[in-house]
């Protein structure tokens, strides 16, 4: 035998071995045998077989053997029933037993017994005229359903569902085409027809995981840390199973691991209080510095005053939300207060008036101004939200309405670690965001680091590397490239390079592909300049983490066009924010009994372009963990599915 063969021989028999280890079955594909008729014959779903037989997707081909994997589904109940057609003649021979004769005809013995009675009195013996009956056998199924009704429970998403029924998220929308991105609490979806005692509870104690494609207990091991029977340990019957993309696994807790999945909910449906809320509005309207002389004068104050600007743009948004709320019959008595932007007059402004009533506070816009407000307002328990600020102290009352950097970046970083197909990473950085660099290079310890240029004699950082700098850090295949910087000419000049670089793969030549995606830690003004081309963006599909996401002008958007209608303008960021919060924070105390309950009653919503998902430091208030991922793509940003 030569070696190639010897080899094919022991994959064979390894091959053979994993698979009763692992408790699956063969079949054999017969002519006109479809895909759908195997899985019902085994109990099992069409996506169960092609993840085990992934060619069998392109065709399938008689005689072909199958690899079939284990039913979740309970097992249909198998009669036999025989029914006697006749008899055969037998004399007995010599050595003959009961025993052989009943192998022989494929029968029982009391079979024999029964239609030769001498033999429940009488040994058999030599000689001996038996009769053997001839039964006609057939099997009686008992129909069993392979699915059954589930009523989606409150908080519950898709993954939470799978994990339950032992299924991947995929196979559980497969289930279920009409199912919907959101699960509606009382919502009713197909599961696998399991028995009870073998469905799997959520432990919040635990973090949960969905298995990437290609990822096998080697990329889990360097990924969580953990043995392959350590993650067996934890998830029962994954021994048996065996790995499957979109599976989800139970890992001990982890901050950094963790589903995140659209469980949004419309609280528009959901409002059960319909009793008059009281809000207050402050923002830096500092109308003691308008000039109302003219109406040029005031024009010109309110293009000087920045703080104007932005109070302006968001109050207008909050009067939208005011009026939409009306139409869905909630009534809303609004205090708005011009802070000035002076926390003395904060200060006043509480003193002076009776916050014991108010339901919320929406503001201040500053750090200064917000804290005091929040500081005051904590002795009537009355919660305050911050609408734009991060550098906020989240004392038990503030709602910080905008997620921290630290959690733009660590959105980013772990999206990228869960690319198992990208081979190279570099990190661009100029040296001001050397630190960022750094940090980076700690979750990437493989990452190459490429440092803008500096001037020879004064030291001095010129902003701007070469293509030479970046081709020698670049591999065949994927490239993630971190860009961190927040000046214009430095994104220009690497953006441009990068594009130049990405190459298609060409046989004729020898040339392998080389594809750049370009992303950073920090998004800021510099990669919105003119100077950049949206064109170079999007042919290295630029990917970023943002708090909000624009929404899309093709769109038939409500909101957008009675904003235009009204004040004949397109709504900015600030006007979209200002009618996102107010929306979210008045249907949130509208459906639950304030807004500190709403946090558990409304885990996530999402409005125009922002989303809400508050969760409570242990010692303090409450922060929105909820983030966007996007990317340009055809000069265009869209939303990044995570």
């Amino acid at each position: 035998m030569n070696k190639f063969l010897f080899v094919l021989c022991l994959i064979l028999l390894f091959s053979f071995n994993t698979v009763n280890a692992q408790n699956f079955s063969t079949h054999q594909v017969k002519k006109g045998e479809t895909i759908e008729q195997i899985a019902s014959r085994y109990y099992v779903t069409v996506s169960d077989i092609y993840a085990l037989n992934p060619d069998a997707k392109e065709e399938l081909k008689p005689n072909t053997v199958l690899i079939i994997p284990v039913s979740k589904s309970k097992k249909p109940k198998i009669t036999l029933v025989k029914e006697l057609q006749g008899f055969k003649k037998h004399k007995t021979r010599r050595k003959e037993t009961l025993y052989s004769l009943a192998k022989k005809y494929d029968i029982s013995e009391e079979d024999i017994k029964k239609y030769n009675k001498f033999l429940y009195a009488d040994p058999l013996r030599k000689g001996d005229k038996l009769q053997i009956p001839i039964f006609k056998i057939t099997e009686e199924i008992e129909e069993v359903e392979l699915t059954k009704t589930y009523i989606v429970q409150p908080k519950e998403g898709k993954w939470r569902i799978a994990y339950r029924f032992g299924i991947s998220v995929r196979e559980l929308e497969e289930l279920n085409p009409e199912m919907g991105e959101v699960l509606q609490d009382g919502q009713e979806i197909l599961v696998p027809n399991i028995d009870d005692d073998k469905e799997q509870e959520v432990d919040e104690k635990y973090s949960y995981y969905k298995v990437l494609p290609k990822e096998g207990f080697y990329r889990l091991k360097l990924k969580l840390g953990l043995e392959q029977t350590e993650i067996e340990a934890l998830n029962p019957g994954l021994a048996e199973s065996g790995l499957k993309v979109g599976m989800i696994l139970k890992i001990p807790f982890s901050d950094t691991f963790s589903i995140e999945e659209s469980n949004k909910i419309n609280l528009s449906d959901s409002i059960v209080d319909f009793n008059t809320k009281r809000i207050a509005i402050m923002l830096p309207f500092r109308l003691n510095r308008v000039d109302f002389n003219t109406a040029d004068d005031t024009k010109k104050s309110i293009i000087k005053d920045r703080y104007l600007n932005a109070s302006l743009d968001f109050y207008s948004g909050v009067l939208l939300a005011i009026d939409s709320l009306k139409t869905l019959g909630v009534s809303v008595k609004v205090d708005v207060y011009d802070t000035k932007n002076e926390v003395g007059e904060v200060s006043k402004i509480i003193d002076d008036n009776d916050f014991e009533t108010v339901d919320v506070v929406i503001g201040p816009l500053t750090s200064n101004t917000f804290e005091k407000a929040a500081s005051k307002l904590r002795r009537y328990n009355v919660p305050i939200v911050s609408p734009i600020g991060t550098n906020v102290k989240l004392y038990d009352n503030v709602f910080q309405s905008k997620p921290s950097n630290d959690r733009l970046k660590s959105t980013l970083v772990n999206y990228i670690k869960a690319d198992t197909l990208t081979s190279n990473i570099i990190i661009i950085s100029d040296s001001k965001h050397t630190n960022v660099s750094n940090d980076l290079k700690r979750e990437f310890n493989y990452a190459k680091q490429v440092h803008s240029r500096k001037n020879k004699k004064s030291g001095e950082d010129e902003f701007f590397v070469t293509k030479q700098d970046i081709e020698d850090a670049l591999k065949p295949g994927k490239n993630i490239v971190f860009l961190e910087t927040k000046n214009e000419g430095f994104v220009s000049n690497a953006t441009s390079i990068l594009a130049s670089l990405i190459k298609e793969e060409d046989k004729s030549t020898n040339t392998d592909a080389l594809e750049i995606t370009l992303v950073t830690a920090n998004m800021n003004n510099a990669f919105t300049a003119d100077g950049v081309s949206n064109e170079h963006l999007s042919k290295l599909q630029f990917h970023y983490a943002a708090t909000s996401k624009s929404y899309n002008e093709a769109d038939d958007n409500v909101f957008v066009n009675r904003y235009r209608r009204l004040y004949k303008t397109t709504p900015n960021s600030a006007a979209v924010k200002g009618f996102d919060l107010t929306m979210d924070v008045i249907l949130r105390i509208v459906t639950s009994e304030d807004l500190f309950m709403s946090v558990n009653n409304a885990p996530l919503t999402e409005y125009i372009e922002n989303k809400f998902a508050y969760k409570k430091k242990l010692f303090g208030g409450y922060y929105n963990d909820s983030v966007y991922l996007v990317k340009y793509q055809d000069l265009t940003i869209v939303e990044v599915k995570q």
